[in-house]
């Protein structure tokens, strides 16, 4: 079976003061500059959505929150920072190829402007965002709109990944059958990429703030299809109608932290490929459990109750896949779970070492992010 993929990965930064970016320092014109001298490719258009506010322009955008007036015109966008989305490939590793190229013309163009990106999936410092001036009547209307428009001011706090994964010969059914599998399963399978363990300008006693307090009020999976008909309520929501054709199909898995090295990406989709495939692992959910994902986020794999079906999963997924390059790919995650490590431990040794989250976040010499697979 043959599977695109897509990959979108938020990027944060920190400004030549060495400050965590984010809507309290930096303004939404400050990062358009950065997005403003980086390519258009005309040929990526019409399978990326540009969106109603006309933000979504490029491979790159300044992601934030989006604010109107009260006759529904886009007046301002705090920012949180960049965003970088691939085009559909048909491998996973050609979509994290031009991932890595998108990121190393993000890294020139931002460092020429002052600004430094770095890998954290939860603002270190910030705790809440509150819009400010208040939501007009508009806005509080077009928040109603959704489950995950509803809770979109928690993702001012978050960075993470979107990885996409669609195949031709998948019915209707099949998709919304592996949305809620991935649902389901997403607990044991979100360390291998935690990468947020700070909160409030300190160490935090887990590995994943974002986890902790993200899925469950947000999805772990979603899944987009072209008929209405198959929606299912839901909060937060599994099914979305696409909203252009190139969307139809598409399992998008929303729950990982974000990752520093970009061949993580590979591994990763290729463990939810894996999972897709597999047909021996029964647990099915509309809705994450946000209580088990809040115990992963904590613990990790140094819990019983996460290591010991991440293992089943990690064989199950390994078993469901026949291209040596994929099991190839899978390699690194059993090491990550015999050693019951994360990225974000690695994170931490670094804090411990600098005693500074900022200086934790600058990738050091020979870090493999920006290299080939």
């Amino acid at each position: 079976m043959l599977f695109r993929c897509g990959i979108e990965h938020e990027v944060a930064l920190l400004n030549a003061g060495n400050e965590f970016v984010d809507w309290t320092n930096t303004t939404f014109a400050e990062l358009e500059k950065i997005v403003a001298g980086l390519p258009l490719y005309p040929s990526d258009y019409p399978q990326l959505r540009i969106g109603d506010a006309g933000i979504k322009h490029k491979r790159w955008y300044v992601e934030g929150y989006e604010r109107f007036d009260s006759k529904g015109q886009v007046i301002d966008c705090p920012p949180k920072g960049i965003e970088i989305r691939t085009t559909i490939h048909d491998s996973i590793e050609g979509a994290v190829q031009e991932l890595m190229e998108s990121f190393r013309a993000l890294q020139a163009a931002a460092g020429a402007a002052g600004f430094t990106p770095v890998c954290i999936s939860f603002n270190p410092h910030r705790t809440r965002f509150v819009p400010d001036p208040p939501l007009n009547a508009y806005e509080k209307k077009q928040r109603a709109t959704s489950p995950e428009v509803s809770t979109a001011d928690l993702p001012m706090l978050t960075q993470g990944p979107d990885i996409s994964l669609s195949a031709e010969e998948l019915s209707p059914d099949e998709i919304i059958d592996a949305g809620a599998k991935l649902t389901y399963y997403s607990p044991y399978v979100v360390p291998f990429s935690f990468s947020s363990p700070f909160y409030c300008g300190e160490l935090w006693e887990g590995l994943s703030v974002r986890t902790f307090r993200r899925t469950g009020r947000r999805p772990a999976a979603m899944v987009f299809l072209d008929d209405p008909g198959r929606m299912i309520a839901s909060t937060p929501s599994l099914t979305q109608e696409a909203r252009i054709p190139a969307e139809n199909g598409r399992i998008e898995f929303k729950a990982f932290d974000s990752c520093r090295d970009f061949r993580h990406y590979a591994r990763l989709a290729t463990l939810l490929k894996g999972l897709i495939l597999d047909r021996t692992l029964t647990g099915r959910a509309v809705i994450p459990d946000a209580q088990l994902h809040q115990k992963c986020a904590r613990h990790g794999f140094d819990d019983p109750c996460i290591y010991d079906p991440a293992r089943q999963i990690l064989a199950a997924a390994t078993a469901a896949l026949e291209d040596p390059v994929d099991i190839q790919h899978l390699e690194p995650l059993q090491q990550m779970l015999e050693a019951r490590q994360t990225p974000a431990h690695a994170m931490i040794d670094a804090f411990r070492q600098s005693d500074s989250i900022e200086e934790s976040l600058l990738l050091p010499a020979g870090d493999c992010v920006g290299n080939d697979l």
